[in-house]
């Protein structure tokens, strides 16, 4: 009788070490050193806003003095929700500086081509947005081009 006990007894007892010595050896995950750190209140992020220039910018593409092209983008400024009434009054001051930015980006070829590669257009809304940024002191989050089309001349 012990020894039907024993063989049951053994495999049992076996299973129970090997399982404790599985949850011993198993690695803990790492501590995060934020966890430490007491909770601060999250300041909450400003209502994002945009405004739209309410007609299109106009962007001449020239070659050897004639006109080959006109370039025709609308552009929409991102900014805090309680900042969009600041831009409307800029409105006039943004514009000459978005199209400044346009005028150079035409000239220096960045219309050239295939201008809708992401890589060209990542440099043109960089452009934009430092432009945009250095005309007025209200904060500007991003410049976005809501449309591009390029009609020939």
């Amino acid at each position: 009788m012990i020894k039907k006990i024993t063989f049951l007894v053994i495999p049992l007892l076996a299973m129970l070490g090997g399982a404790f010595a599985g949850d011993m050896l198993r690695p803990r995950p790492e501590s995060d050193p934020m966890d430490d750190l007491p909770l601060k209140p999250a300041a909450p992020a400003a209502e994002p806003g945009w405004f739209t220039f309410p007609t299109q910018f106009f962007v001449p593409l020239v070659r050897q003095g004639d006109m080959s092209a006109i370039m025709v983008l609308t552009l929409v400024i991102e900014t805090d929700a309680t900042e969009v009434g600041a831009l409307e009054h800029q409105e006039h001051r943004l514009r000459d500086a978005l199209l400044r930015q346009l005028m150079i980006h035409a000239n220096t070829g960045g219309f050239d081509g295939n201008y809708t590669l992401d890589r060209n257009l990542e440099t043109l809304r960089e452009g934009l947005l430092k432009a945009a940024q250095s005309a007025t002191q209200t904060p500007i989050r991003a410049v976005l081009i809501q449309d591009l089309a390029r009609q020939s001349g």
